[in-house]
């Protein structure tokens, strides 16, 4: 599970592989998508091959998923990596004082 606080974002990539390990094409752009909008944001390249994902605001957990076909002719293979990402508070920046409505002692 990826942790993130509130405040952060970070880059993610896939990297399609064959069974003996060697680079393979995808046919078409991958599909990303994130099982909680409110948690995570998404903005995704042209290529569908990487994303950025960005705390939304909400806290909690959401998956991450991005789907691809292998198969390069006219059928389709599906092929789906996930990635659980919680989003937990950041640390305190600043700190106030608040004072309540005055009152005769």
């Amino acid at each position: 599970m990826l942790i993130l606080n509130d405040e952060q974002k970070v880059s993610l990539s896939i990297n399609p592989l064959t069974a003996a390990g060697n680079a393979a094409k995808l046919d078409g752009a991958p599909v990303w998508s994130a099982s909680d909008s409110n948690v995570i944001g998404l903005v995704v390249s042209a290529d569908g091959l990487s994303a950025v994902a960005s705390a939304a605001g909400a806290l909690g957990t959401s998956q991450v998923s991005v789907t691809a076909d292998a198969d390069l002719g006219a059928g389709v293979r599906q092929l789906t990596a996930l990635l659980d990402v919680q989003v937990i508070a950041a640390e305190a920046f600043t700190l106030s004082i608040n004072a309540g409505a005055p009152e005769l002692k």
